[in-house]
């Protein structure tokens, strides 16, 4: 009687090739790229998946726009922390630097939206989130400067890039496609936020397709 044939054992290779591979760009004062991320943190508790976590700036998205005095007065202010994110992050291994960009997008977004500081004392809060990281001191003199604003912009127009102008922040890249958002609240948990990264990346996916859009009549709920 012949022995029965099993199946080969699935190497760490293997099981990497059957994972997902998603970038999120963000943006840390923006309050709908957290809802976003908050959002992709349950997605990967329910699906394959591993996100690479990237900057984008809105600063830079409305540059040359016009907008608003009150909004011009906050994109000033928030070249600070991504600033901040990209000279903390530009010298290190991919692997080490992904993990410290979440790192300080949690402790900035903690900062910003949960404890509801907001912009109006960013050079504080980028202060204590280098002391609670352990990084180095210096970093808090980058904001002031534009000694990095080269290696934003690339990884700004790396979103761009991928989804047209038209768009703010967050961008989400998966499976060779890309698009903006999703804005919701409050961020879906459980087996609701796999379906909702399943429909996203199906809609996505779909030659030819390219918005679904309707008003927005809440604020972001952080709960």
């Amino acid at each position: 009687m012949s022995e029965q044939s099993q199946a080969p054992t699935p190497t760490a290779s293997d099981v990497a090739q059957q994972r997902t591979r998603a970038e999120m760009f963000f943006d840390p004062v923006c309050p709908w790229a957290w809802m976003t991320s908050r959002w992709l943190m349950e997605v990967e508790k329910v699906r394959d998946i591993d996100i690479t976590w990237s900057v984008m700036s809105l600063s830079v998205l409305n540059e040359h726009r016009h907008v608003d005095q009150g909004y011009r007065e906050m994109l000033d202010r928030s070249w600070a922390p991504v600033r901040t994110v990209i000279a903390a992050t530009q010298d290190l291994p991919e692997d080490e630097a992904n993990v410290l960009r979440k790192k300080m997008y949690d402790a900035l977004g903690q900062r910003i939206h949960l404890d509801h500081r907001g912009t109006e004392h960013l050079e504080q809060v980028i202060a204590e989130v280098v002391e609670e990281l352990g990084l180095d001191p210096a970093l808090n003199d980058v904001q002031h400067g534009d000694s990095v604003d080269a290696q934003l912009r690339a990884s700004h127009q790396r979103a761009i890039d991928l989804v047209g102008d038209d768009v703010g922040t967050p961008v989400v890249s998966v499976n060779d496609v890309a698009f903006f958002g999703p804005v919701v609240t409050p961020a879906p948990r459980g087996e609701a936020a796999g379906a909702l990264w399943d429909g996203c990346v199906l809609v996505a996916g779909t030659p030819g397709f390219f918005e679904i859009k309707r008003t927005r009549d809440k604020d972001p709920d952080f709960s």
